[in-house]
């Protein structure tokens, strides 16, 4: 009983010292923060193998929205939804076995993943001396993704097309990709509190995924699944827009089965802390 009134009297405590604007560093409780960031997005894969991260000249569009719940001052756990457009094209690339090959691709990607953050430095947005820290997460995600591309200016969706003979009754070809995949995403950023309300953040994440399809090309060409001429047909093989007539062979190289393909974000962001206090120990 006279800890409970010990512990209402600290509290009441707490609030007065905090509407006369004195901040307790061992009373304030930071319980997490919920935001929203903006950013870039890069995608990694058969269709861009070689090229720097950041190379903002194909980056597109990325959003996120998160709910992230402090465990203590060092570490905590973040929920996020995040928006990814993805897109590359051979015609970017300098080398001529790429460029003739004139395979391309755009892919919006919607993506759920939950990380556990672990801040380098103690995090108390209410205390000056505490309001910047580094971080460093890792989690695990689920996405949804569509590969499409445009030919003579209509959009045309690429898993259903099956490119590489997915679907068809011939033998030796891969299996329909699923539109859904998973990811493993690693992010490292930087975060300030502006005050004791809101905080300012960007960071890189970096996202592993199970699925070599995120740009609908991964092994052969197969061109007797579909008849010929038909739009299927021809977005296939999209030598023929480069070099009138060519068309590669059944079981030439259109990808690379043998790494996973990848995307990464860079964003900034503003957040909103949820503050809490403790009650003072006796």
């Amino acid at each position: 009983m006279l800890k409970n009134v010990l512990c209402s009297i600290g509290f009441l405590f707490c609030c007065i010292t905090t509407v006369l604007g004195q901040n307790d560093a061992y009373t304030y409780a930071h319980e997490g923060e919920f935001g929203l960031s903006v950013g870039k997005a890069y995608y990694f894969g058969d269709l861009r193998p070689n090229n720097n991260v950041f190379n903002n000249m194909h980056a597109q569009l990325a959003l996120g929205l998160f709910y992230h719940y402090q465990v203590n001052e060092y570490i905590g756990f973040k929920l996020s939804g995040n928006y990814a457009k993805l897109g590359y094209a051979d015609a970017y690339n300098n080398k001529s076995e790429y460029t003739i090959r004139n395979l391309s691709f755009e892919n919006q990607v919607w993506e759920a993943n939950i990380t556990g953050i672990f801040n380098f430095f103690k995090f108390i947005p209410a205390i000056p001396e505490y309001r910047f820290t580094p971080y460093i997460g890792l989690g695990i995600g689920a996405f949804y993704h569509n590969p499409y591309t445009f030919y003579q200016g209509k959009k045309y969706f690429l898993r259903t097309i099956g490119t590489e003979g997915q679907g068809s009754s011939i033998t030796g070809v891969p299996k329909p990709y699923s539109k859904i995949g998973l990811s493993i995403p690693l992010s490292i950023g930087v975060k300030y509190a502006l005050n004791s309300g809101t905080n300012v953040f960007a960071d890189v994440c970096f996202r592993f995924t199970n699925t070599d399809y995120l740009d609908d090309v991964s092994t052969v060409y197969a061109p007797t699944a579909f008849a010929q001429n038909s739009i299927a047909y021809l977005l296939q093989d999209r030598s023929h827009e480069v070099i009138p007539g060519n068309q590669f062979g059944i079981g030439k190289q259109r990808g690379s089965s043998t790494q996973k393909d990848a995307f990464a974000t860079f964003q900034i962001g503003l957040s909103f802390n949820l503050q809490g206090y403790r009650c003072p120990k006796f």
